[in-house]
């Protein structure tokens, strides 16, 4: 089947067009993959630096629950419930116990610490 000299012609442009658009996109994204790469995150901020800190937090909470039965206990109790819930039950609870909501937020300081520094 031979084409027509106006469908030939009509391919011809595709390709013409479909190059063109081709070499926009890739001289286009030529300079950006050339680019110096982004700088490395500042001294102790790194997702290695994150998760150590996490995992710190996590392990002096653990204890401090394990310490404290009653707060273990009532922290236990949250689970399936509604986030919005579990968060006003967290403020009732914590307002009523002010020393373990001091206990908790010191625990939870080196993140806290690591965002400000890390921003």
């Amino acid at each position: 089947m031979l084409l027509t000299r106006q469908a030939a012609r009509r391919v011809m442009e595709g390709a013409i067009a479909a190059g063109a658009i081709a070499g926009a996109v890739f001289f286009g994204a030529a300079p950006s993959a050339l680019a110096d790469p982004p700088p490395p995150p500042a001294p102790g901020c790194s997702a290695a630096d994150f998760e150590q800190v996490k995992g710190g937090v996590s392990t002096a909470t653990s204890a401090y629950f394990f310490t404290h039965p009653d707060v273990n206990a009532f922290f236990s109790t949250l689970k399936g419930q509604p986030r919005d819930q579990v968060k006003q039950e967290i403020k009732d609870y914590l307002d009523a116990n002010p020393q373990t909501k001091s206990d908790l937020e010191g625990l939870r300081q080196p993140l806290n610490d690591m965002k400000v520094r890390c921003q």
